[in-house]
């Protein structure tokens, strides 16, 4: 294009101006050679329309010619010169010439639209280059100039989530994808899974009987965990993330096949401190009492075994975060983080009901903040393509009904819940509840009491109420309470390795 002709009074500036500072980035030709190109053949709206608004464009104008364009073309009507200029400030002048002059030349000196996306994408890099900038500038200027009741650690928050916004409007990928190309990937999952001994396409939890029905963790999946309090589902998730991240130390340290059963694990613990977690699985690993634990009620045996079971688990790439109260954009920025240092695969967060969602609206709403929290969940997990296990509490009805097994409409503020994700378990315990209603002793009825404990006594359901990819049913584990662990039911072969 001859720029020098048509370049707007808005970019051009004194030499000795320019010296004196340095311009935010932007590319004014880039900018023009697009409008002309779409003026010209409106098909060049289609190659950009996904992903470029008016407000990535520097130079005013042309962010109000594009504006009048696209809605124009999304009208059904043709975007051309003669068609914009009652839209725009025709009559008004660029140095000699007016508005709808230049507008004429963008169309006139445009010859193709091949390069369209180029340029868009071009104009959308230097938009995102722009903001950082702000995000930046407002950063230092808040740091020098803070009001008293703004902590550090509240600026940090903001500018986290300022950059979280700007991380998912930053991409402009997505779109159609080619069939064959999906039927690739479909076949590189079934191959990999062939491969590995387990014969799952998904990372396998652990657990053989629940690896069964669900065939592994899959990849992009919302697993919600659910439960009473008292049924386990801490436990259960805590399991779950130490034998995926053993598993993964297991198999570097052997130097085994090229396959990894396990992986890299991130868990919000927005309960429990990181020192309680980690007691629960050293009683777990190492079979001892994780009350004697924390009271020091150990002898010399016990205590040697704990050292042993500390020592071998020091390298588990297992990362614990015990922020309380965390938002789901706080949330999504850290798992990013340690997707790119650490190649994260799993990621669990206990429990939904503990975070907040991001925006003021719907803060004054819990299940509007649900909504938010469950759906920008399953979108990182899609983003950085690893399941994501989010634990979450059920309501108080279950505790009216005499069969206590937890179904969906349990689901505290359920529907967004339920409708995000691509897997639900429940945890049930009927022990928990046999125990609670123990008769007088010596009675008739205290004996159909313990007969009825010993029959659930050690025993533990874990309910698949919806699975988009697999079977619904129950499956039945093991559950030993001092330990907090949950294993295959008679399967002793399937058993995780201890370490003693």
């Amino acid at each position: 294009m001859a720029e020098a002709t048509i370049h707007p009074l808005h970019d051009t500036r004194n030499s000795a101006n320019s010296a004196a500072y340095r311009q935010a980035p932007h590319n004014i030709e880039a900018e023009q050679a697009l409008l002309g190109a779409l003026l010209i053949n409106n098909d060049a709206y289609d190659r950009v329309s996904d992903f470029l608004k008016p407000m990535h464009f520097f130079e005013p104008l042309h962010a109000k010619i594009y504006d009048v364009a696209q809605k124009l073309i999304s009208a059904g009507k043709l975007a051309e010169p003669r068609t914009i200029k009652p839209f725009i400030p025709a009559e008004e002048t660029i140095g000699d010439i007016t508005v709808f002059n230049y507008v004429v030349r963008l169309a006139a000196e445009a010859v193709t639209i091949i390069n369209a996306t180029d340029y868009g994408r071009m104009i959308y890099d230097l938009y995102i280059r722009r903001a950082l900038i702000n995000v930046g500038e407002d950063v230092v200027n808040t740091a020098y100039d803070a009001p008293v009741d703004l902590a550090p650690g509240k600026q940090i928050e903001e500018a986290e989530q300022r950059l979280f916004q700007l991380a998912e409007t930053g991409r402009y990928g997505g779109g159609f994808e080619n069939f064959g190309e999906a039927l690739t990937k479909a076949m590189d999952m079934a191959g990999a899974a062939y491969k590995r001994s387990s014969r799952l396409s998904g990372i396998p939890t652990g657990i053989h009987t629940l690896d069964e029905r669900m065939g592994g963790l899959q990849r992009s999946d919302l697993i919600i965990l659910a439960g009473r309090p008292g049924m386990g589902k801490t436990s259960l998730a805590t399991n779950i993330a130490f034998n995926v991240a053993a598993a993964y130390q297991a198999e570097k340290q052997a130097q085994g096949p090229q396959e990894n059963e396990g992986g890299v694990v991130g868990f919000f613990s927005l309960e429990m401190s990181s020192e309680q977690l980690a007691t629960r699985i050293i009683a777990e690993q190492a079979e001892i009492s994780s009350s004697k634990i924390r009271r020091g009620d150990i002898n010399d045996d016990e205590y040697t075994r704990l050292l042993r079971a500390t020592q071998k688990m020091q390298q588990v790439p297992l990362y614990i975060d015990q922020t309380g109260g965390i938002s789901i954009a706080q949330l999504a920025a850290r798992a990013r983080r340690l997707k790119r240092q650490r190649n994260l695969d799993v990621l669990v967060i206990d429990y939904v009901q503990l975070m907040s969602g991001s925006s003021r609206r719907s803060s004054d709403n819990r299940v509007q903040e649900i909504t938010e929290i469950t759906t920008g969940l399953k979108s990182l997990a899609k983003e950085l393509n690893v399941p994501i296990i989010a634990l979450s509490q059920l309501s108080r009805q279950v505790e009216s009904r005499d069969d206590k097994r937890p179904q969906l409409s349990d689901l505290r503020e359920s529907g967004s819940i339920e409708q995000d994700a691509d897997v639900v378990l429940f945890v049930y315990r009927e022990e928990y509840y046999i125990k609670n209603r123990e008769p007088k002793l010596g009675t008739e009825e205290h004996m159909k009491w313990q007969m009825n404990m010993e029959e659930a006594f050690g025993k533990a359901e874990v309910i698949v109420a919806k699975q988009r990819h697999g079977p619904t049913g129950t499956v039945k584990l093991a559950f030993q309470s001092e330990f907090t662990r949950f294993s295959d039911l008679a399967e002793n072969d399937y058993l995780p390795a201890q370490y003693g």
